[in-house]
């Protein structure tokens, strides 16, 4: 099994990728990426990505952007209205067209059907 090296993904200058670049797990502390800036209950706000972290993986390169915490905005809180929009999309979602119940799962697209109502053909074609 060849391993790779993360030594060619080192470049803080930002010289060979045009962004500064580290290998995977090998940021500096200030930087953070959407997940991690989310997790924190934070946005990057509009700020220009900051670098990248990379990693090779057998699919191809994993890129993740980072960008810097101390200019991150914290996230936008929902309003009621918005939340009860949701809360009706998502209940259309589950809400079966041919006997009209919530059964509390979506809805396979390609039935278009709960699966009680579904027929039997419907089910093999999905």
């Amino acid at each position: 099994m060849t391993r790779r090296s993360n030594a060619r993904f080192w470049d803080p200058a930002g010289r060979r990728f045009g962004i500064p670049t580290w290998p995977w797990r090998m940021a500096p502390g200030h930087l953070a990426t959407r997940r991690q800036l989310a997790a924190a209950g934070l946005r990057p706000g509009g700020q220009p990505v900051a670098g990248q972290v990379l990693r090779h993986r057998p699919r191809g390169l994993l890129v993740a952007y980072l960008y810097d915490v101390a200019f991150a905005k914290p996230k936008r809180v929902p309003t009621t209205a918005q939340l009860a929009a949701l809360d009706r999309a998502l209940a259309a979602r589950r809400t079966c067209p041919r006997c009209r119940t919530d059964v509390g799962y979506v809805l396979p697209r390609r039935v278009g059907a709960c699966l009680d109502c579904a027929e039997p053909w419907e089910l093999e074609a999905a």
